[in-house]
């Protein structure tokens, strides 16, 4: 969901070049405070949950994590309705964000609203990965009445998670600890959740390393509740600078993930670097229309790696990703949509595409 960085992706993917063993010592020297699954723990998770193909999700109504979560916001009809819509591609998996915010104000009515979301999910069959914390966009969240969207630009109303200065304070660490372990524990042997990412693009929005303290705390939390499923963060930027972000996230997740909105070469050879690593992978962000990342390229590709393949959007909404990174105020709507793939009635953008996906999918 790239935010200033991601507007410039680094073509020339980067050979992170360190070993991923499961040597015990070796975790403990690179700061890991619990144990990384073992690779073939990995392996059978990826074969017990089969080929994960879905979205990013948001319903069309909320124009952030916390219009979707806060009480007074959360509409369990929309997005039974769009989830439906989902599930009828044959997706299985939804990505979705939290936010600690909402979890602050009230942890008992938040963990009900989740375990009412996953009602619904497990009703259209649909898994999911929670997504805990985001450097993308705004970076002062504010509980409340949210902003309308400003016409024509993409994400006008994302917030960041904890927030642009909150990431380094680290006396908030307390309360982001207590948001992490409560959630995990809650669901940590429910298999309605697919798997915990416990970090959106680190580094975004010019935060660069000061994010790794944060990212790393967020994975040390998880771990020691030893939550049943796996834990994960994407490989987002493929450049120098970010080879300790980078290193960290190839280390420590159980299920390697990465973003990519680049054409399928590109991604091809991002898989190709991250296999060497033995682990399964899961693209959790792609579908970029005008920058030739598409489902009827990269949905077969995926397929034929058995790499778990999550676009980014499903409706059209108030999020307004169908434009692109960068739109401004006024822009008209573009005739080839950037994300998502319905209208808010449900009539899909392209007919093709969901044939595509319907026929990789389901076979038919």
């Amino acid at each position: 969901m790239n935010g200033s960085f991601g507007k410039i992706w680094i073509t020339c993917v980067v050979v992170i070049s360190m070993s991923c063993g499961d040597n015990q010592s070796d975790r403990r020297k690179h700061g890991s405070v619990s144990e990384v699954w073992s690779k073939e723990r990995a392996v059978e998770w990826q074969r017990t949950n089969g080929w994960l193909v879905g979205c990013t999700f948001i319903p069309s109504n909320a124009i952030n994590q916390l219009e979707m979560w806060q009480e007074d916001s959360y509409d369990p009809e929309t997005i039974d309705r769009e989830l439906g819509w989902a599930s009828s591609l044959g997706f299985n998996i939804v990505r979705v964000y939290l936010h600690h915010l909402v979890w602050e104000e009230n942890p008992e009515g938040f963990k009900e609203r989740m375990h009412d979301f996953l009602r619904i999910t497990d009703t259209n069959q649909l898994k999911v990965m929670f997504v805990f914390f985001d450097d993308c966009w705004n970076g002062d969240p504010q509980l409340g009445t949210q902003p309308e969207p400003i016409p024509g630009v993409h994400n006008s109303g994302w917030v960041q998670c904890p927030g642009q200065k909150q990431v380094t304070d680290t006396t908030l660490y307390p309360v982001l600890k207590q948001y992490v372990q409560d959630i995990v524990h809650e669901f940590k042997d429910d298999s309605r959740v697919a798997i915990w990412d416990m970090y959106n693009e680190p580094g975004n929005e010019h935060h660069g390393n000061e994010s790794l303290p944060l990212l790393k705390k967020s994975f040390e939390w998880a771990r020691e509740i030893q939550p049943s499923q796996p834990i994960t963060s994407a490989v987002w930027r493929f450049s120098k600078d970010f080879e300790k972000i980078n290193d960290f996230l190839i280390r420590h997740s159980d299920v390697i993930s990465f973003h990519n909105y680049m054409n399928v070469e590109s991604v091809r050879k991002t898989i190709h670097n991250l296999k060497q690593h033995g682990r399964p992978l899961i693209c959790t962000e792609y579908l970029a229309r005008t920058r030739d990342s598409n489902f009827e390229s990269h949905l077969p590709m995926f397929k034929e790696e058995n790499v778990g393949a999550v676009n980014w959007g499903l409706v059209s909404g108030k999020t307004q990703t169908i434009f692109p990174w960068g739109s401004k105020q006024g822009t008209p709507e573009p005739e080839l949509w950037y994300h998502d793939i319905f209208h808010k009635d449900g009539k899909p953008f392209d007919s093709s595409e969901v044939k595509i996906i319907r026929e990789l999918v389901l076979g038919k």
